[in-house]
């Protein structure tokens, strides 16, 4: 079968639909783990969700990962048809998550171009224990699993979701004589029907593991039964009518001929939509066959796709047109290539700074120029990259839901195998980030929410000793604020403990020499533990203790542009917030200069501009310097100073003084003159230039310069 039949044009697609398979999975399993068991939808969605993985690596020859999925395809068949009583639900739990950890790591090997040559002996036989655990164990006491029907199936059940909007179609179709691979065209239909589909069945039902079934649909054709809320036309619009379909045949009936799957009967023909015949016809026809019996087949209707209009034949009769019904237009979703996305955004990057070049040409400073047409030119031209810029980006934006999902995972590892009873709680992880920045996240989380369950939440013992709840909670929130995202960690356990940490750092001679305990704040203490080698656990674990993590944290988030803040409430909790950006992309900014230097600042950040006299300055002896503004005093940073700039403004009344505002602290930034705003292709500082504080990154102006641009957080910490 391997040399007459290519699967390597469906790798991407069976990888792509499996891998959105796995995540649904997991996400079901998890969102019920605390429950008593699962409940009916779940059991048949899991069942179905290992019912076509099994059928689609069968058919990539994928033998290992064919052979656990249609093992826990059994369990959960047993599930729904016996409905056995007492089976261990967190068991249950732990070996659907082990088969889809199985499979995961299966179709990383084969993305990553290795052979998928897991072993998946010890997983089937835990599955088989498992199951004859359950048989032995259930209300059904110990009766024989029933056997998964292999041949055409004589009867048929109807899915638990039907309703009084629930219709019932029969269909037929038939495949061009000497199509090839008839069996994958077959699956392509069932899988765009599973988007209305509350009920679907199928002959031949194997399509996928067995490749005679393409000669026996070319041959009789392919039979499908269909459960859903539509009408005829939506099913015909989803198959469709192409280069391999000769013809479509859609029947509707009842839920009793549903029932009866392919054998029709000869006391329950099918009941056939006229849509030639006028309505006295069609009864006419009805009592011929009350007298006659059954028509012979070949008096029945033939309907020929693209057959929508019913037609009278009486005059004056009102004739309707099925196509009148409006449609409602369904979203229609192509897979791309990341790498191809990011190629489009520094594309776009480049255009943004084509575009500055342009508008900000020496060639136009010529006095007596009429520029009129051309600024009209060039207004449209910037709205238009505009346009493009918010369009990239908002494909670029994708939901943390997955990456919550992970966290969630870890969670019920992590706690299982510590010992610890913990609730995972997830808010607003619906919040949309840049794709780039999810993939900088991922570790720095998993970092956290794994030190949460280890360091923070107590032993259950420790907690019922301190009075407070048995189980343990975790809150893993997201909330978007001025350009910037905040995801946090919260636990509520036992907080950092300040005199540990500082005895640590004493130890390990981090404390100045001359500086006092006290005159450290909680936040200067806190942030002791990001330093790489820094752990206060005394024992090693298997998640911390090692002095390794935290450090791993704030180096990736300070790669892109973000910062770690750290709260703790000894013997309440602590909270480990993430500040990051929405995009690297691009940003709205002001330019500005100072020294004969060019800066950026993000626009979000600053709150005024204003020109101050001398006599609003206050100068303390050390050297700081605060202003006066309508009866609030900010602290001052000359940018010029900042950075030991030569040539600066020193004069505060011949400069500018910008009020940026970060969070909930103010400070005054006095620079020599603005330039305006501008959009900013964020570029990161060369690797071979040290980090300074203040600076996140750096971008190209119009006239080819390079302008370096400010990180508001760093100045005002």
């Amino acid at each position: 079968m391997a040399d007459d039949f290519n699967t390597d044009s469906m790798l991407d697609m069976y990888l792509f639909e499996n891998g959105q398979l796995l995540e649904q999975l997991q996400e079901t399993v998890l969102e019920q783990k605390d429950a008593d068991s699962f409940d009916e939808d779940s059991i048949n969605e899991i069942f179905r969700t290992m019912h076509t993985i099994k059928g689609s690596s069968g058919i990539m020859m994928f033998d290992n990962i064919t052979a656990v999925s249609h093992k826990l395809e059994d369990v959960f068949f047993y599930l729904r048809e016996s409905h056995p009583e007492h089976v261990p639900h967190v068991e249950l739990v732990e070996h659907v998550l082990e088969v889809e950890d199985f499979i995961s790591n299966e179709m990383e090997k084969i993305r990553g171009g290795e052979t998928p040559d897991g072993d998946a002996s010890d997983l089937i036989k835990n599955l088989d224990k498992f199951l004859d655990m359950i048989k032995n164990g259930g209300a059904a006491g110990g009766e024989a699993m029933p056997e998964p029907v292999h041949e055409e199936p004589k009867h048929f059940y109807i899915a638990p979701m039907a309703s009084s909007a629930s219709r019932f179609y029969k269909i037929f179709v038939h495949f061009f004589p000497g199509t090839e691979m008839s069996n994958v065209h077959a699956y392509k239909i069932v899988y765009a029907l599973k988007e209305i589909a509350e009920d679907i069945l199928y002959s031949p039902e194997d399509i996928l593991s067995d490749e005679k079934s393409g000669e026996i649909i070319l041959k009789e054709g392919f039979r499908i039964l269909l459960q859903a809320q539509c009408n005829e036309e939506d099913v015909r619009e989803l198959i469709g009518v192409g280069y391999d379909i000769e013809k479509v045949d859609v029947f509707e009936c009842n839920a009793d001929q549903f029932l009866l799957g392919f054998d029709f009967g000869d006391d329950q023909p099918l009941k056939v939509i006229d849509l030639e015949s006028s309505v006295e016809e069609i009864e006419a026809k009805e009592e011929a066959k009350g007298e006659e019996g059954k028509p012979k087949e070949a008096e029945k209707p033939k309907i020929v796709p693209g057959d929508f209009v019913i037609q009278s034949k009486e005059p004056g009769k009102q004739k309707k047109l099925a196509k009148d019904k409006p449609k409602v237009e369904k979203a229609s979703f192509i897979s791309v290539n990341v790498a191809k996305m990011d190629q489009l955004m520094d594309l776009i990057g480049e255009l943004v700074i084509s575009e500055s070049v342009v508008l900000q040409s020496s060639d136009l400073k010529v006095p007596g120029l009429n520029l009129d047409n051309f600024n009209k030119a060039a207004a449209q031209l910037a709205s238009i990259s505009t346009d493009l810029q918010n369009v990239i980006m908002s494909m670029r934006m994708v939901p943390l839901t997955n990456t919550f999902q992970k966290m969630n995972r870890i969670v019920f590892d992590v706690s299982r195998k510590l010992g610890k009873d913990i609730e995972f709680v997830m808010v607003g992880e619906s919040t949309e980030v840049d794709k780039n920045i999810i993939e900088h996240i991922s570790d720095p989380l998993m970092h956290l929410v794994r030190n949460a369950v280890d360091h923070g939440i107590e032993t259950n013992e420790e907690r019922r000793e301190s009075g407070k709840s048995e189980k343990g909670k975790v809150t893993l929130s997201a909330r978007t604020e001025a350009g910037k995202v905040w995801i946090s960690v919260e636990d509520n356990g036992k907080g950092l403990d300040r005199d540990k940490i500082m005895a640590k750092a004493r130890k390990q001679g981090l404390l100045e020499d001359n500086k006092p305990d006290g005159a450290y704040t909680d936040k200067e203490v806190y942030q002791f533990i990001t330093l790489p080698g820094f752990s206060t656990n005394e024992q090693v674990t298997e998640y911390s203790g090692r002095g390794v993590g935290m450090d791993v944290v704030v180096q990736n988030i300070q790669a892109i542009g973000g910062t770690l803040e750290i709260e703790s409430t000894p013997g309440f909790g602590s909270t480990m917030s993430l500040k990051i950006p929405l995009t690297l992309a691009i940003i709205d900014g002001i330019v500005m200069e100072t020294g004969g230097s060019s800066f950026v600042m993000e626009t979000g950040v600053i709150k005024q501009f204003i020109r101050i006299k001398q006599d609003m300055m206050i100068n303390e002896p050390n050297g700081d310097e605060y202003v006066m503004i309508r009866g609030e005093c900010y602290p001052v940073i000359r940018l010029g100073s900042w950075y030991g700039l030569s040539d600066y403004q020193e004069s505060v009344e011949d400069g500018v003084m910008l009020i940026l505002e970060v969070e909930d602290r103010k400070i005054c930034l006095l620079v020599d003159r603005l330039v305006g705003e501008q959009e900013i292709v964020v570029k990161p500082i060369p690797s071979y230039i040290k980090k300074v504080k203040g600076l996140s990154g750096c971008t190209q102006l119009g006239d080819g310069s390079i302008a370096l641009i400010l990180d508001a957080p760093g100045l005002v910490e």
